[in-house]
């Protein structure tokens, strides 16, 4: 099948000739989109979900009747400012040769609040927007979402696991009754099916599973290390295997800063990328990792969803994500598009039972491997043999606080 085979403009099928043909989720997906219906859509990161609603909405707004002050005929909610730069930078690319000039917004947080208020004078006909940015220019009297023809939820499992439910739910109260949703996810846990009940209507379920060959794309590496000598080996792993651009994952900012500084020490350019940066200093160092300025970012999980960086050949987990569908996100940076990618983890004496779990719940079965001159020496101790295990098998920091207050009110 071909892009042409969906009856796009011819705009939009020149936008999209760069590709051979569409992906799995972009066949199933486009024509439901098309056909002004509901829709609920799970794919893995990486499988072209943003194309898969990007097209068929300009194409939609093409179709419809476009009014001064422009109205918002697009929302789409993103749970990250980089998802949403990225989101709107596909909007835009793909509506360049438009018969009509389409007027894209995009509403973050990080950053100041008044230069978005001034783009949004005279309306706007695509908004892509953090949900807590967007309330605070509701606030504003900046926008108003009273006809809003489509909304997009992206990554909406995601939204949910940052804590977004409450501010959902505002937003959808000030959209019209009757509208086109869709709902695009990498995974599927209860809460989607919740708020999917809440919002769709009738939806066309769309369920894109990988292909075995898709994950064969990746390779992955599991190496035993002592807890220390976890930046030394990534520094001898860089020189000895040449690798021209990694992503390391950490599980604290302090930690993203701590490896960076070690790494910088020992002539390595490196960057971090974590929530507690600057918007600024976010896109900066990002731009400098896909221009090869910097050879290692050095991230948390905020680096895990929303960051298509192509030719990225390699990504370490430094730190083991605590579940195994956060490790399955955190790989998915490499081997995208059709690209050989390595995954590999550092699996120390304390992580090792919960690398165990990690694989059960994928289905993985990845060889350890012992590194010459970094041979491991410490032993799990007995009781932490079990400890770290998978999310949702122990409590997190919002259970506790409802447990705490349950208590205060008996």
């Amino acid at each position: 099948m071909s892009f042409s085979a969906f009856g796009l403009s011819a705009p939009l099928i020149s936008a999209v000739s760069k590709y051979d043909s569409p992906t799995a989720v972009q066949s199933a997906a486009i024509p439901a989109v098309l056909a002004g219906g509901d829709l609920l859509a799970t794919a893995r990161t990486g499988s072209g979900k943003t194309t898969a609603f990007v097209l068929p909405l300009l194409q939609r707004w093409l179709d419809s009747k476009h009014d001064k002050p422009r109205r918002v005929h697009t929302l789409i909610l993103v749970p990250t400012r980089e998802l949403a730069a990225q989101v709107r930078e596909v909007v835009q690319d793909f509506s360049n040769d438009l018969p009509e000039r389409i007027k894209v917004v995009s509403a973050v947080g990080g950053v100041s609040i008044n230069p978005q208020m001034m783009a949004l004078r005279g309306g706007a006909d695509f908004i892509v927007a953090t949900p807590g940015r967007l309330l605070d220019l509701i606030d504003h009297n900046a926008i108003k979402l009273s006809d809003v023809s489509a909304l997009v939820l992206d990554e909406a499992d995601r939204m949910l696991d940052l804590g977004f439910s409450e501010e959902l739910d505002r937003i959808l109260s000030l959209l019209p009754p009757v509208r086109q949703n869709l709902l695009f996810s990498a995974t599927f846990p209860g809460a989607i099916e919740q708020i999917a009940e809440k919002i769709l209507v009738n939806p066309t379920r769309i369920e894109i599973e990988s292909a075995p060959e898709e994950a064969a794309e990746i390779q992955q590496r599991a190496i035993r290390v002592d807890k220390e000598k976890r930046t030394p080996l990534l520094r001898h792993l860089i020189a000895t295997e040449n690798w021209k651009r990694v992503l390391v994952f950490v599980a604290t900012q302090y930690g993203a800063d701590h490896v960076v500084d070690k790494l910088r020490r020992n002539g390595i350019r490196a960057g971090a990328f974590h929530g507690e940066l600057s918007q600024g200093a976010r896109n900066d160092v990002l731009s400098d990792f896909k221009k090869s300025h910097i050879k290692v970012l050095v991230a948390t999980d905020l680096a895990a969803r929303g960051l298509d960086i192509s030719q990225l050949p390699v990504v370490v987990n430094y730190d083991l994500p605590r579940s195994a569908t956060d490790y399955t996100h955190r790989i998915g940076r490499t081997g995208r598009a059709g690209e050989c990618g390595m995954a590999v983890s550092f699996i120390t004496a304390e992580s090792q039972a919960h690398f165990c779990l990690i694989e059960k719940r994928n289905g993985a079965n990845i060889a350890r491997e012992e590194i010459a001159g970094f041979e491991p020496t410490e032993v799990a101790a007995p009781e932490a043999a079990g400890a770290g295990g998978i999310k949702g098998k122990r409590k997190s920091k919002k259970d506790k606080l409802r447990e705490a207050a349950a208590r205060k009110k008996d």
